[in-house]
């Protein structure tokens, strides 16, 4: 009896001992989020655009760590796939279905229950959930969708607007907190959740050149007619003949004879938004790297005596 006795106390003082020094050790934990960005166009799940090198920084992370290939999405949409990570339940029962739905930040999300756990937790970038951010004790948060040059975002003390590059600005943001901007006494958890690469796929101007010399693969679904996929596959709206062709392509100067169209009645306002929040300098270097591309549609427009000749 006693023999047992010595062995259950044992136990217990070692048990107690392991949870004592595991709640030293709690990990912080830092959740990178990025929007609409497919398998294919991140290295480390070798797809068809791993050649092209895309995403270096999240294939180490996934080098030294885990890779899940077994995953799947509850929620494809913007707001959505949002509410599902903070609650970790499906849209049925957290009540935000679709954008534009209102999402209850009174409900039970896991960065309160880590609050609750001693953590500090914070996020930054988009959230796309409006309203305040419950469960955090520091954010900045975009406005809806928000604007990938000099954005606005919204903070405890109200709407402010950055100089910058959206992703730039999301990133410094986490790196300053993660420096400077915690309790050093406290686990963490830092949401950093980019607005890119969601449409309309608009790079910093450092990059706007980036893959000028390099060859990128064609998709063997470019020219599939999506006969044999359910209705979803084929009345989606990326097909390049129908929904890219040149008049699409914001970054291509309208043709001086063609009477501009007004911002509402374009497909893509939220591109019309970027554009017109251009600094100069902004501006000046995305004409200096799409002059050049955009010359080659300039000189189609071929004249009427062009045409003659050409006959």
């Amino acid at each position: 009896m006693t023999v047992k006795r010595v062995a259950l106390k044992t136990l217990f003082l070692m048990m107690l001992a392991s949870s004592i020094l595991a709640a030293e050790k709690r990990p912080n934990i830092v959740f990178i989020f990025t929007d609409d960005h497919a398998p294919h166009a991140i290295g480390a799940y070798d797809g068809w655009l791993k050649e092209v090198n895309p995403t270096p920084n999240i294939d180490q992370l996934a080098s030294q760590g885990m890779l899940f290939r077994n995953s799947f999405c509850t929620n494809s949409i913007c707001g959505p796939s949002r509410a599902v990570i903070q609650t970790g339940k499906h849209s049925h029962k957290n009540g935000f279905r679709n954008n534009g739905d209102k999402f209850n930040w009174d409900q039970q999300t896991f960065p309160k229950l880590l609050q609750a756990a001693g953590y500090e937790t914070a996020i930054y970038g988009k959230s796309h959930l409006a309203g305040k951010p419950q469960g955090y004790d520091k954010w900045v948060v975009l406005p809806g969708q928000g604007l990938y040059y000099n954005p606005d975002f919204i903070t405890p003390e109200g709407k402010i607007t950055i100089e910058g590059y959206c992703t730039d600005l999301v990133t410094d943001m986490g790196v300053e907190y993660i420096k400077e901007g915690r309790d050093k006494d406290k686990p963490f958890l830092l949401m950093v959740q980019h607005k890119a690469p969601h449409r309309c796929w608009m790079p910093a101007p450092r990059h706007l050149n980036l893959y000028d010399d390099i060859e990128i693969p064609e998709p063997a679904t470019l020219f599939d007619d999506y006969k044999d996929n359910a209705p979803a596959a084929r009345y989606q709206e990326l097909e390049i003949d129908r929904h890219m062709d040149p008049h699409y392509d914001l970054f291509l100067d309208l043709v001086p004879t063609e009477k501009p169209e007004p911002i509402q009645q374009r497909q893509d306002r939220s591109a019309w938004v970027n554009l017109q929040r251009f600094t100069p300098e902004q501006l000046k270097v995305w004409r200096d790297a799409w002059g050049p591309k955009d010359q080659a549609f300039h000189d189609a427009n071929l004249s009427g005596k062009d045409l003659v000749r050409w006959k």
